[in-house]
This record gives structure tokens, C-alpha cells and sequence, in this order.
């Protein structure tokens, strides 16, 4: 008996890329997948090739930008299999500019996308799991981009509040028998084509994802919930959940004295890796140095 035989999933943003390569590894595994992307040709030719290679397989063209969409998305699993077990929120875009370039439209588009997508496609399946009564699993997407990245407000700020809900739906919904995890998935995809230095990073195959999602949303995980991990490439990597570090305390609390007097004392040295890219912190020295330097370049 394969992994997921007899499991029911959609994938969003599924036709292409990191997408495309979760649903060819859950409908190898024994899964019935709905492929959901914006390309409705892109996603009905991967469903017809699942097919004709033994699989169960459905397109879908289901807007996951508004909640009728990802209602009906998630109905249309019900409808084509009889129910729904697993919910891969996988879709995203990126607009990415500056704090002082972004605009509106910009980072509304990432954070809907991304937030209430994720937000919406999850309240929709985790509602029919309930009523299923027999659990599930949600599986969301985040990235290390919720670490700071260079240009991207609204794409690190998503990818931040997608790690958060995770954290929190699975405190809300095991007792429901429904686990809760994330991938920070390594790929190279026409989306991180549009990254800062794209071109000097080497070829990741989007499908090396897949057996790591595949396993989280298996019956063999179900003591793991609540966790975010770093797939792809030749890692698994777990994210530890952020927590606080290096606590000084004082009798008696705080004052701007005592903050004068022991902070740059015993605080900086803890600062650690920063960014995405896990540089060492770059600002001991401080900001203002950094300003002139930029400014002295600048000419």
C-alpha cells in the first residue's frame, strides 16, 4: 500500500515549479490531487498526465485571491474524490521593491495572495476535515524571507505570518485530529528568478521538495505539528520556533539610566545572523556609518 492511498489533496499554484513537483510526488505516493493554478491550461495538462500515468488527478482555475475561490476549491475535492485530507497552500507571488518604493497595490496583492489565500484556503479544508471526522493535514508555505530580505517588505512580512498561523492552527486544530506544518522549500522557479542575484545561484529542482511534503502529510507524521522546515536541494532543516534569547534582569525593572549604563555592555554581542542570507550582523558600528559610506559612493 502506497503512502497516501486513499488520501484526497489540492495543491495550490500547482501547475508549475515547486507546485508541480507536489503534485507529481503525492499522486506517486497513492494521493487524488486537485491541481490548482491561474494557468487552467498549465494545470489541465499536469492532471491529464497524472491520469494517463495511473493517477487520480482534477484541474482548477479557482481564484485562492478571494474566499469564494478558496471555498469552491476545496468543494471541487469533495466533489471529485469525496473528500479532502490534505490542503497544500503552495501558491505566491512577489512585487518586490523598497520601503520607499513599494506601494498599495504592491504589497496588497503579496499579502492576499500569500495571507489571506493561505488564511482562506485553510479555514475551508480544516472546516471539512472537521466535518469528515477523520483529521488532516494543512501543509503552508513560508520562506527564510521572514528573516529580512533586501526588498522585500511584502513578501517577508507574509511569509512571517504564514510561520505564525501555522504555529497556531496547530495548537487549535490537533485536537481535531488535523496537524499543521510548513516548508521553507529550495527551488529555482520563474518566481525566484526575480530574486537580488538570482543569476549567481545554481540550479535547485523544484520536485525535491515534494518527498519531505509528502511525508508530513502522512499518517506516519502525526506526532509532528506546528513545525516549519527547510526542504530542497540535499537538506532537511528544521526551523527552530523564535523565542527570546539573552535576558539581563534588574531588581527593582528599568530606567533610561540603567538601560544607558548596561545595555551596549551586554546586549550587542548576542546579536546574530541576519537576513535571509544568514550574514553576520552588519551594524555593530552603526547606522550612521553605513549612511555616510553610501552617501561618500554616491559621490
Amino acid at each position: 500500500m502506497k503512502l497516501l492511498e486513499g488520501k484526497a489533496a489540492v495543491v495550490t499554484g500547482g501547475a508549475r515549479g515547486i507546485g508541480k513537483g507536489h503534485c507529481e510526488h503525492l499522486v506517486a505516493n497513492g494521493a487524488a490531487v486537485v491541481v490548482n493554478d491561474i494557468d487552467i491550461e498549465a494545470a489541465q495538462a499536469l492532471a491529464d498526465a497524472l491520469v494517463e500515468q495511473g493517477g487520480k488527478a482534477i484541474a482548477s482555475a479557482a481564484d485562492i485571491g478571494t474566499r469564494s475561490g478558496c471555498e469552491s476549491l476545496v468543494q471541487a475535492c469533495c466533489d471529485a474524490f469525496g473528500k479532502i485530507d490534505i490542503m497544500i497552500n503552495n501558491a505566491g507571488v512577489v512585487r518586490d521593491k523598497t520601503l520607499i518604493k513599494l506601494e498599495d497595490d504592491d504589497f496588497e496583492l503579496v499579502w492576499r495572495i500569500h495571507v489571506m489565500g493561505t488564511f482562506w484556503c485553510s479555514q475551508a479544508a480544516a472546516r471539512k476535515m472537521i466535518e469528515q471526522g477523520g483529521g488532516g493535514a494543512i501543509l503552508n508555505t513560508t520562506s527564510g524571507a521572514q528573516f529580512g530580505n533586501f526588498g522585500q517588505t511584502n513578501y517577508s512580512a507574509a511569509k512571517g505570518a504564514i510561520a505564525s498561523m501555522t504555529y497556531t492552527w496547530a495548537l487549535e486544530l490537533a485536537r481535531k485530529g488535523i496537524r499543521v506544518n510548513a516548508i521553507g522549500p529550495l527551488a529555482t522557479t520563474h518566481m525566484s528568478a526575480t530574486f537580488k542575484d538570482a543569476d549567481k545561484m545554481p540550479y535547485f529542482d523544484p520536485a525535491a521538495n515534494g518527498p519531505m511534503v509528502c511525508w508530513l502529510c502522512s499518517d506516519e507524521a502525526d506526532n509532528v505539528t506546528g513545525q516549519v522546515f527547510g526542504t530542497g536541494g540535499e537538506r532537511i532543516s528544521h526551523m527552530v520556533q523564535p523565542h527570546y534569547g539573552k535576558t539581563v534582569i534588574r531588581e527593582g525593572g528599568w530606567d533610561i539610566d540603567s538601560i544607558r549604563q548596561y545595555f551596549q555592555m551586554h546586549i550587542p554581542s548576542e546579536f546574530g545572523a541576519f537576513g535571509v542570507m544568514g550574514k553576520p550582523y552588519p551594524f555593530h558600528q552603526g547606522v550612521k556609518s553605513i549612511a555616510a559610506e553610501a552617501a561618500k559612493s554616491k559621490g
